[in-house]
């Protein structure tokens, strides 16, 4: 939900929570799929670099 033209944070609390409460609930991670499976990876690097 964009609520970037609404000026006032509680009135754009409210909508951010009404849409929450409308979109459909996220589906569960099947059994077989491991849990960190979703989180981004980072990329493997030289020795001695910095990872973030």
């Amino acid at each position: 939900m964009n609520t970037k033209h609404v000026e006032n944070p509680e009135e754009r609390k409210k909508l951010k929570r009404e849409a929450r409460k409308k979109a459909p609930p996220k589906a569960k991670r099947a059994a077989g799929v491991a849990r960190g499976s979703t989180k981004r990876k980072v990329q493997k690097m030289v020795k001695g670099q910095r990872k973030r």
